[in-house]
């Protein structure tokens, strides 16, 4: 084979690598098609490949079950390849809008949690507490951190306590409280709940119920909590917040 022969193959193979990864992501593309150039670019192997790949899921096709199997289909070639495919998927983790599926293969490869938990941390640091025109990616992230109970994992979210997004304080609050670490996030659960500037009673009521099932005290900030407690709790002698049972 000449060189000329080469170099038309590789021109041959990028064009058809082109057209696979522009298929993969098009909604106007038949289902069977698309698994097709998946398919392709599965076996091709190459991170750009991958990466293609990996761009399925930032994709919403309009047929929600196809849409969910194709999802699954990618989620599962991926996972069968193991840890060659990390760099790809923090790559993409890094520009992707969503990130639900492309933490799922993470916390499935990844060697250990350290991995996981250094990988997630480096994405959230982009995404600082403050205004995002979108704030779904923060969200996401910070629901993973919450699932993950890690060691690290209330240090990296508490700030996003602060967050101008109601929607990224609620999904803290969420982590926070699944996370259960009384002593590192009781104290700043309680100073968000107490605050005049909050203005979000789902969050309020998020935190009551939270306290109420985990049964952490008040302390001396019982009395700031009575005055901005929701309807349906009230505190206990023992400074506890409880629900208010509903009479029958």
């Amino acid at each position: 084979m000449g060189l000329f022969d080469i170099f038309s193959k590789e021109k041959r193979e990028t064009r058809a690598r082109a057209s696979h990864l522009q298929r993969v992501v098009s909604k106007f593309a038949q289902s069977g098609d698309r698994y097709r150039s998946m398919e392709a670019l599965a076996q091709d192997g190459s991170e750009e490949a991958t990466l293609g790949l990996l761009r399925r899921f930032g994709m919403m096709y309009d047929k929600s079950i196809e849409d969910e199997q194709e999802k699954e289909w990618v989620f599962d070639t991926l996972a069968a390849k193991g840890a060659s495919v990390l760099p790809a998927v923090k790559r993409y983790l890094e520009i992707a809008d969503s990130v639900s599926w492309p933490l799922r293969l993470l916390q499935k490869m990844a060697n250990t949690k350290d991995e996981e938990i250094d990988a997630v941390a480096a994405i959230l640091a982009r995404h600082e507490p403050g205004y995002e025109r979108d704030p779904t990616k923060k969200m996401q992230l910070i629901r993973h951190v919450g699932l993950s109970k890690h060691a690290r994992a209330t240090g990296l979210i508490l700030p996003y306590l602060e967050d101008m997004d109601e929607g990224v304080r609620y999904a803290t609050v969420e982590a926070l409280l699944t996370l259960k670490d009384e002593a590192a996030s009781k104290d700043r659960l309680l100073a968000l709940f107490i605050s005049d500037t909050e203005e979000s009673l789902r969050l309020r009521i998020r935190v009551a119920d939270g306290f109420a099932e985990l049964g952490w005290p008040l302390g001396e900030a019982q009395a700031q909590v009575r005055a901005k407690l929701p309807e349906g709790f009230q505190i206990d002698r023992q400074s506890h917040i409880v629900k208010v049972k509903k009479p029958e």
